[in-house]
């Protein structure tokens, strides 16, 4: 089983930024992702990343925006989130994937609790 906890969440005016972390204990894991599931939508994918860090995947709505990166030492995965939106508002998820980086949610078998983001002037 594989433990993730989530922080770096908060409230941010519009055009700002945030790092989200996940740090992971328990069983080894492959694929990391971010969701995020806003007031009265469904979770939705935000990105992913692979156990070597050299593959990445992105929400569109997020391209060009986001970074994912991960610190395997410190069993880690952070989620860098620039030039904010109200729309980005929701809390966000991260969580574990035995197999490769996917953007399917019934790929990951381990989740985090999540943390708030608030995108609002």
């Amino acid at each position: 089983q594989v433990l993730l906890e989530e922080s770096g969440g908060g409230l941010v005016q519009p055009g700002g930024s945030l790092r989200l972390s996940c740090a992971a204990s328990g069983r080894t894991f492959s694929a990391m992702g971010w969701f995020r599931q806003a007031p009265g939508k469904e979770r939705e994918f935000v990105a992913t990343i692979s156990w070597s860090g050299g593959t990445t995947y992105y929400a569109d709505s997020v391209k060009g925006r986001f970074t994912i990166s991960r610190d395997n030492v410190k069993n880690t995965v952070y989620l860098h989130m620039n030039s904010l939106r109200p729309e980005d508002t929701a809390v966000y998820y991260c969580a574990a994937s035995m197999g490769g980086p996917t953007t399917q949610a019934d790929a990951y078998r381990g989740w985090g609790q999540g943390t708030q983001v608030t995108v609002s002037s």
